[in-house]
């Protein structure tokens, strides 16, 4: 008798599934086990003179007090590579280092190899060892002066200002010193008096690196305004003159210090703080803290210096046409200076204390002509010698070209609707 099976044909999807996976895992066994045969692990052993060759550098910073020779002598440079450099460098400027300057120490395996001497970032000095010399290189990048344009409106002080419009802190300084022999920045300025410049600005690399001279600027004090223009005239010599070619030189500054303000003014019956009585006040007190630099208003020569009385630590400088000035109440001196020492003027003189009769750290400022002492904020100061004839039409001509650049920038300027 014959025997049939009948075929479940509902089963028959599930065993088609199972051939398939079957197939699929022998398949991929199969390829990995091809893979796994064509991996070869490669190892190569490093030579132990790899890390001889590769080169190390050191570096140092030349602090105060420190000569070539010595650092020379700290990098173990040889010394008859250290003579070959000094023969060679003629002119000093190699060994002429200052604190800041960089030194890079570049050593192929014990050998000294390079010597990079990088005074700023523009000037670097390569020295190279060769088999038997020493070559040495002046490496001079080439940089860019861009003109920066700047205004602003003085809100609390011209110093605070200057600072929230991202004036560099040494610009706001050119700034007060240029137009401080007409404005007073302690007493004279004002809460919307308002300031213009075009200043250049150093590039190398695409890097600002230092900032330039003041090419032009505008300064608006109580209403008025002064103009100041950057022109070489006579004697070939940088100056700074008004849109009319007069010089804003004088031959006093205004006030010996940049920024303060007048704690007590120029009064003949003022009542002294201290002793409580009426005593002539012949000066002008101007509070700064303890420590901020004087500066001579004048060039002249020093008359006397040392403890006066009530004044305490005095310099009095004696000036041409019977003029002399008094610094009183200083904390220190400079220590350069002697009786009968040259000074020029805005030379740092002294630096603000509370020496002698005083209640705050301040300076006690005298100008006296001859035997009469006048008030120095009041005082008509002479002018320097304007530009001569020669110099007026090129002169005119820059300081249209300025303006003009000027007008163009400040339409540009968030502050533009306050100088129309």
């Amino acid at each position: 008798m014959a025997i049939v099976i009948k075929p479940n044909l509902k089963m028959l999807p599930y065993v088609i599934l199972a051939i398939i996976i079957a197939f699929i895992i022998f398949d991929s066994g199969a390829e990995k086990e091809n893979i796994s045969q064509e991996i070869i692990i490669e190892t190569k052993e490093i030579p132990e003179s790899y890390e001889a060759n590769i080169d190390t550098k050191e570096i140092h910073l030349v602090k105060s007090g420190e000569n070539l020779s010595i650092i020379f002598e700290k990098y173990k440079v040889p010394l008859n590579s250290t003579y070959q450099i000094f023969r060679k460098d003629k002119k000093g400027q190699i060994k002429n280092i200052q604190p800041g300057d960089r030194l890079e120490f570049t050593w192929a395996q014990k050998t000294l190899k390079e010597i990079k001497i990088i005074k700023d970032a523009s000037t670097t000095f390569l020295i190279n060892f060769l088999a038997d010399e020493v070559e040495i290189k002046k490496i001079k990048k080439s940089s860019e002066k861009i003109i920066s344009f700047k205004s602003g409106v003085i809100d609390s002080s011209f110093y605070l200002t200057g600072l929230k419009e991202n004036i560099p802190e040494s610009v706001i300084m050119d700034l007060a010193y240029i137009f401080g022999w007409d404005i007073d920045f302690v007493f004279d300025i004002r809460e919307g008096d308002r300031f213009l410049l075009l200043y250049e600005t150093l590039f190398i690399d695409g890097v600002a690196i230092e900032n330039g001279s003041i090419l032009y600027a505008e300064f608006y004090n109580q209403g008025k305004k002064y103009t100041a223009v950057r022109y070489k005239g006579k004697n070939k010599q940088w100056d700074y003159f008004n849109e009319n070619g007069n010089s804003l030189e004088k031959a006093f500054l205004r006030a010996p210090l940049n920024f303060a303000y007048v704690s007590s003014h120029f009064n003949p019956n003022r009542r002294h703080p201290i002793l409580n009585k009426i005593r002539a006040h012949n000066g002008v007190d101007y509070a700064a803290k303890r420590g901020t630099p004087i500066r001579a208003t004048g060039e002249g020569v020093i008359k006397s210096i040392g403890s006066k009385s009530g004044y305490g630590r005095t310099i009095v400088i004696k000036h041409g046409g019977e003029i002399t000035t008094l610094y009183a109440h200083m904390e220190t001196y400079n220590t350069s200076l002697a009786r009968g020492s040259q000074v020029i003027q805005g030379q740092t003189i002294g630096y603000v204390g509370d020496s002698g009769l005083a209640t705050a750290p301040h300076l006690h400022y005298e100008f006296k002509v001859g035997k009469n002492r006048t008030d120095p904020l009041k005082v008509s100061l002479p002018s320097a010698a304007p530009l001569e004839e020669r110099f007026i039409e090129d002169f005119k001509k820059i300081t249209s070209n300025y303006i003009d650049l000027s007008k163009e920038l400040l339409s540009k300027d968030p502050n533009e609707s306050i100088f129309k």
